[in-house]
């Protein structure tokens, strides 16, 4: 019954419309009577009313003092919280199915079956960091349309890696169409000016050594990349790991630090150089919680916020006790638990800094980094670390869109895309609430909720 009931949840997702499906927004819409976070950081502002026209917010304000025009639909929200919808600055597509990981889960509909699940779960906008097949620039502006019904999707194509490094091949199973691999700074200015060429939003490039087993990458080749890029107009954002190589990054110029200092505590040269130029920070707690979050709690094998995400395959992998002894043993276990720790006191310091904190959790590139559900542990994992609801909020909104340089999203105000989650309760007092959902909207449209599996096949 079980297996039933997940394959069926897994279909739902498949199953959800398809992009040529849904009609052009040609609507009004007005959410009346409840609570809206706008995705600043401000309070919250009770008995609101958001206007909707066309995909777009006319007006936002108290609810006694709303314009409702005529014929428009009127949704009651009264004990709900109008969100904007939450974006992902760091993810990746098409990399896993099951428990599977590799190029050949890189399909068309594997990666639109991924943007409707990170749709159910609020996501709306999605950053694909790498590791893309040249199918992505399709894909890419296939997800732009208005039409669409999963996450929109932004991305860095194919990113730039390390001969014999990272991305590790082990790791990742990817196919040599998948990640550029330069050797001479010659060949890392080709890359990027092949990734100029395909109009990506961002470049990407894997500098670390992965606790010293593979290769890092050598100074004259990033410092190449970040060249290049920033005369291609394109930005660059860095995967590290330790403080050392945060460091060098951002000395060597780089726009985003693409995961959290894990390794040890930040100190006030590095928060001093990341505040004087301007770089973004993308803690992607979740990476390392995943790691082994499931051995360490198999009771989330039940949890029914994941229950809609869960492959069967995943589900049988979590509950195998030798799975999780095998996952506990293993000396990734306290590695990951420590850099979990580490990389939440760095949030916290960095965050109180006044650093550029965007969000992310490396969602999809690994099965345990299960798109949707990462992106609802990593606001927990940011409360945890010292962030108010609030705070967690409107950096998963707000400055997520302002890391992307998207003018038209991430708060709800007028002239904005209207890209809302609609949640049950308060998750400006309890940050659980964003669990509760009861539907999502892209462009003035609902496109998924509530957040709930379906009923088991007799």
């Amino acid at each position: 019954m079980r297996l039933r009931f997940l394959t069926a949840s897994l279909l739902a997702f498949a199953m959800l419309p398809a992009a040529s499906a849904a009609p052009p927004p040609s609507r009004t819409v007005v959410f009346q009577g409840g609570r809206v976070l706008d995705g600043s950081g401000g309070a919250p502002l009770e008995n609101a009313a958001v206007v909707v026209r066309d995909g777009r917010i006319v007006s936002v304000g108290p609810a006694d003092k709303a314009k409702v025009p005529k014929g428009a639909e009127i949704i009651d929200f009264a004990g709900k919280t109008l969100l904007p919808g939450l974006i992902s600055d760091h993810s990746h597509v098409g990399q896993t199915v099951g428990a599977t990981v590799g190029s050949q889960n890189y399909t068309r509909e594997n990666i639109e079956r991924q943007l409707r699940q990170f749709a159910a779960y609020g996501v709306t906008t999605v950053t694909a960091l790498g590791m893309n097949r040249p199918l992505f620039n399709e894909v890419r502006k296939e997800a732009h349309a208005d039409t669409f019904t999963g996450a929109d999707l932004f991305g860095a194509g194919q990113g730039i890696g390390v001969p014999e490094g990272g991305p590790p091949q082990a790791m990742t199973n990817n196919a040599p169409d998948q990640i550029f691999r330069p050797s001479t700074e010659e060949e890392a200015r080709v890359a990027v000016r092949t990734l100029a060429k395909n109009r990506v939003d961002l470049v990407k490039v894997w500098v670390d050594s992965f606790l010293g087993k593979v290769p890092k990458m050598k100074p004259d080749i990033y410092q190449a990349v970040i060249d290049e890029s920033h005369k291609q107009g394109l930005r660059v954002a860095a995967h590290i790991h330790d403080l050392e190589d945060a460091r060098a990054m951002v000395a060597a110029g780089v726009d985003i630090i693409a995961h959290g200092v894990r390794d040890q505590p930040v100190d006030a040269a590095f928060i001093q150089a990341m505040k004087k130029r301007g770089v973004w920070y993308v803690p992607t707690l979740e990476l390392d919680e995943a790691t082994v979050v499931y051995a360490d709690l198999p009771r989330l094998v039940d949890d029914p916020v994941l229950a809609p995400a869960l492959s069967p395959e995943l589900r049988a992998q979590f509950q195998d006790a030798a799975w999780r002894k095998k996952t506990l043993e293993d000396p990734k276990a306290d590695e990951a638990r420590h850099a979990l720790s580490t990389n939440q006191t760095n949030l916290k310091a960095l965050y109180d800094a006044g650093v550029k904190v965007g969000f992310g959790t490396d969602s999809g590139a690994t099965p345990l980094r299960i798109p949707g559900y990462a992106e609802h542990r990593e606001l927990k994992l940011m409360v945890i670390a010292g962030l108010t609801p609030v705070q967690a909020l409107a950096v998963a909104t707000g400055n997520a869109a302002d890391l992307l340089k998207l003018k038209d999203r991430g708060r709800i105000a007028p002239g904005r895309r209207a890209d809302l989650l609609l949640v049950e309760g308060d998750p400006a007092t309890d940050i659980t609430a964003v669990d509760r959902i009861a539907s999502v909207w892209r462009q003035g449209r609902q496109v998924a909720g509530p957040l709930t599996a379906p009923a088991p096949q007799p």
